[in-house]
């Protein structure tokens, strides 16, 4: 069954709302996605990397909204294996990199994402990039040429060190963190002295850098401790079996190796070389799979070159299928366009945000999809905003005003509990967000409007006008309704980085200004002289009168 968002243009929202800005965290105001490899068509890890990402640039700006801010994605679409993967199909390359790249950009405006840049490594000014700071680190004597062999894996397009391999059941050299077979390889290529820089990098992970969840950052800590000696890393591939890439400067028998390429889509989209960098360093949001690339090689390279490393990454775990890994020769990887289609963009964020536990894998299920959001988005959020808008228990359609939160406390006292719940709110879902943890965010918002729901059933709003003393019942219903109401526009704020076209069209419907939308105004501290000074000047609000579905029942 679809979903149906339907909604009235706003009108002006009459009700001054004080607040108080609950946390000093500073927000970061680049977000950065890894760029993701063409070889293959985008699967849900590529959603779930890039709406995570997402909900925390729109939790910066619901925070921030004059700020600018950055939040990039994109496709890398140099290296061996996309290579190998457009000769397969008998494909051309370039036109190969442009139709898988141009599927992971319709994914991702199908999602609703609210990226301001997609880069594509095939582009003219990342290329410019690559050899300026390829050339920056050449003049610092940080790349040298030299012979040098080991085993390659081909999937991950990456030497691997002799301590991660292992040999399989038929003699063949297995990486031992991916899974994926390696092959020998000897040649003269180019190499940088990260051996040079083990000291300044350790000290960047210990002292400096902030990872979340803490468990990753823990992890990291232990395994370079491990490592005795940081060796110099090959950053070249010859021509001789590679083709597509950026050639070295000077050398045009050598192509620049893919993650040294990858990782400077960074800079490319800081303006690098050409402006200053007024927004480095990124934040990173990145799969735990590619914590050495960004944690250990990147920061590297960025030391070498005078450059700061950034000081923030979040990093989430993988998606499981039925408690399996996904994979092909399973069948059982995870379509993201059918989830959209089949849940809508907000359906799927929601469920992932949910659902996702950025520090340990997640299980995906269609059947836990629907269950998730028939109980939360329909039966939760949606039953409660049609209570308040029903024409039985409310049929002037009205936004009920001229109510202070004392006096919801006297006339509903059933309701103190759940008033205090929905004032501390913002506080928990700030340090939650700010976290990475979306879905403990969630889970408070959801408790509190279950909190409201129940209400209901105490109090039994639709038995009111038929007792006696309608005066005082009148405002009990009044009350009840403004309570309801405010709680949706608060949760609509808090959920608008998971749920943003639910979120909006929430707002359309209540009439509510924009200045009322923002992290802020997402409480209900409020006195009737903050309120109402200029009470005489205010009309009633009315709420649209037409109907709004937040999430019909999944069949």
């Amino acid at each position: 069954m679809r979903i149906l968002l339907l909604s009235n243009s706003p009108s002006k929202w009459m009700m001054r709302i004080s607040s108080r800005y609950f946390s000093s965290i500073e927000l970061p105001k680049f977000y950065a996605t890894p760029i993701f490899y063409v070889n293959s068509v985008p699967h849900i890890g590529h959603l779930y990397t890039t709406i995570y990402a997402d909900a925390l640039h729109r939790f910066t700006r619901l925070c921030h909204p004059d700020a600018v801010t950055i939040f990039s994605t994109g496709t890398d679409e140099h290296g061996l294996k996309i290579q190998k993967s457009a000769q397969s199909k008998n494909t051309d390359l370039s036109t190969y990199c442009d139709q898988v790249s141009a599927k992971f950009r319709q994914l991702f405006d199908d999602a609703s994402t609210s990226h301001t840049h997609f880069i594509r490594t095939t582009d003219n000014q990342h290329k410019k990039s690559v050899t300026n700071l390829w050339n920056i680190l050449v003049e610092k004597g940080f790349i040298y040429k030299s012979k040098y062999c080991g085993y390659y894996s081909i999937n991950d397009e990456a030497f691997v060190p002799d301590n991660l391999i292992r040999t399989n059941s038929a003699g063949e050299k297995i990486s031992i963190e991916t899974g994926h077979k390696l092959e020998w390889y000897e040649e003269e290529n180019y190499v940088f002295r990260l051996s040079q820089l083990q000291d300044q990098v350790i000290d960047w992970i210990d002292n400096r850098l902030i990872m979340k969840p803490q468990n990753f950052h823990t992890a990291l800590k232990a395994d370079i401790r491990n490592i005795k000696n940081f060796k110099d890393v090959s950053v070249s591939r010859s021509k001789s079996r590679l083709c597509w890439g950026i050639e070295v400067p000077n050398d045009n028998s050598q192509l620049i190796y893919v993650w040294f390429d990858a990782l400077t889509n960074y800079l490319t989209v800081a303006g690098y070389p050409n402006h200053d960098l007024t927004v480095w360093p990124p934040c990173h949001v990145i799969g735990k799979d590619i914590i050495k690339f960004h944690c250990i090689y990147w920061p590297a390279f960025l030391i070498a070159a005078g450059l700061q490393p950034p000081n923030l990454v979040y990093c989430h775990s993988h998606w499981l299928y039925d408690r399996q890994k996904m994979s092909k020769s399973l069948g059982n990887v995870v379509d993201p366009f059918d989830c959209i289609e089949r849940f809508t963009a907000d359906g799927i964020r929601y469920f992932l945000l949910k659902e996702g536990t950025p520090h340990s894998d997640s299980n995906f299920n269609i059947d836990a999809v629907k269950t998730c959001l028939n109980a939360e988005l329909a039966d939760t959020f949606g039953n409660l905003l049609n209570r308040c808008t029903s024409n039985k228990l409310n049929p002037q359609q009205y936004y009920p005003q001229n109510i202070s939160l004392n006096e919801m406390n006297e006339i509903l006292p059933e309701s103190m509990e759940t008033i205090d719940y929905i004032q501390n709110l913002s506080k928990q879902c700030y340090q939650a967000y700010s976290d990475g943890n979306f879905h403990i965010g969630i889970a408070h918002v959801m408790t509190g409007l279950r909190l409201v729901n129940s209400l209901f059933n105490i109090i039994r709003p639709w038995e009111l006008p038929k007792i006696l003393n309608n005066e005082i019942n009148q405002k009990r219903l009044e009350c009840l309704l403004f309570l309801s109401l405010e709680s949706i526009r608060i949760a609509a704020i808090l959920l608008k980085p998971i749920i943003p076209n639910i979120s909006t069209s929430i707002f359309r419907k209540l009439n509510i200004q924009p200045e009322f939308c923002l992290w802020k105004s997402a409480e209900m501290n409020v006195t009737q002289h903050e309120l109402y000074s200029h009470h005489q000047q205010l009309h009633v609000n009315r709420i649209s009168t037409e109907k709004l579905i937040i999430f019909s029942k999944l069949i």
